[in-house]
């Protein structure tokens, strides 16, 4: 079988640079420096909900590539692309075009409010007041809640 030597075996082109390509940290950080002034500086010159939606990428063979986080937000960026170029000439970027890429962001997770069990001095306010009341509908509603708080206390004890 014949060995393939490493420089062939790397991608040319777009993708994934090896660790090997892409130099030192220093280098890498002062790259994300450039790439987060120049999004701060782009992003300043578009409207407010626009603002919120897109982010600068990179810029990548004289063209700036922005994410959007839907079609219409890339449609809306793509139709300012004059406004961008130009903003991007002002402070001393040499671009020519405006990529935009759609990068829907990831669902948020909504963890459920853990609700905490009722005291046992609540579930014994609950059944005093609903030994008080003379509507039995009421009543048993008063009694369901004291014993629910008191289910859920019992829980608790049996996972301790």
């Amino acid at each position: 079988m014949q060995r393939v030597s490493p420089a062939i075996a790397r991608r040319s082109g777009n993708g994934p640079k090896s660790i090997v390509d892409c130099g030192s940290f220093a280098t890498l950080a002062k790259r994300a420096g450039v790439l987060e002034a120049l999004d701060r500086a782009l992003r300043q010159t578009l409207p407010s909900p626009l603002r919120e939606q897109v982010r600068f990428a990179d810029l990548r063979n004289s063209r700036l590539v922005f994410l959007a986080s839907s079609p219409a937000w890339a449609t809306r960026l793509r139709l300012m692309q004059t406004q961008i170029l130009a903003a991007a000439h002002a402070i001393g970027t040499s671009a020519s075009s405006v990529t935009v890429k759609v990068v829907p962001q990831p669902p948020l997770v909504i963890e459920p409010e853990r609700s905490k069990p009722l005291s046992p001095a609540a579930a014994a306010h609950l059944q005093a007041t609903a030994a008080s009341l003379s509507d039995p509908e009421l009543r048993d509603l008063f009694l369901g809640l004291a014993s629910l708080a008191e289910s859920a206390d019992s829980k608790a004890k049996n996972r301790d």
